[in-house]
């Protein structure tokens, strides 16, 4: 069953790509990573680029949905200024210890990823990328869209740091309507 269309979104952060991915607790409705094919296509989608090819297996897609569970809760803290939850942390700091995706600089000036990468090596680049966000510059720069029937969350990396949509394609389009029409 397909809710709505997809629209374009660039959450600013490797790590937050994988929570438009659905959710088996918050966001059952979305849930798009049913089968080992389906993370791999998300990985080929992803900000990493083409030439990603990962091996995944069962045990993998279910770590996949408890990162994505740990990384919905921390980044969700992470914007509202709370402390994260230990549980979430532990989830992250687990996947991160594992060894990450390798790639390789290529003559054209190019990137190419190393043969054999697993989806354990992608979980693992997607919690570092988590960790270097959520400590980084940007970590009091995780939003959540500021429409009433969105929860998606980004990075604001925009100059002023006033960001408030997840796409002004679709929920800051919405809400410029919505104004209009209110004001007519």
């Amino acid at each position: 069953m397909t809710y709505g269309l997809p629209f374009p979104f660039d959450p600013g952060a490797l790590c937050l790509e994988l929570l438009p991915t659905g959710g088996s607790v918050r966001y059952p409705q979305f849930e798009s990573l049913h089968n080992p094919a389906d993370l791999r296509a998300w990985a080929a989608e992803s900000r990493l680029g083409p030439g990603l090819e990962i091996t995944v297996e069962e045990r993998e897609l279910a770590a996949a949905h408890a990162l994505r569970a740990a990384l919905w809760s921390l980044a969700g803290a992470r914007a509202r200024e709370t402390a994260f939850a230990p549980e979430p942390l532990a989830v992250v700091n687990t996947a991160a210890a594992a060894p990450p995706l390798t790639s390789r600089l290529l003559p054209d000036g190019t990137r190419a990823w190393s043969a054999g990468a697993t989806a354990s090596a992608l979980l693992s680049t997607v919690a570092r990328d988590a960790i270097d966000l959520f400590t980084g510059p940007y970590a009091d720069r995780i939003r959540v869209c500021g429409a009433d029937s969105c929860a998606l969350l980004f990075v604001d990396t925009s100059r002023a740091g006033r960001r408030r949509w997840c796409s002004m394609e679709r929920c800051g389009n919405r809400n410029k309507v919505r104004t209009h029409r209110a004001r007519k």
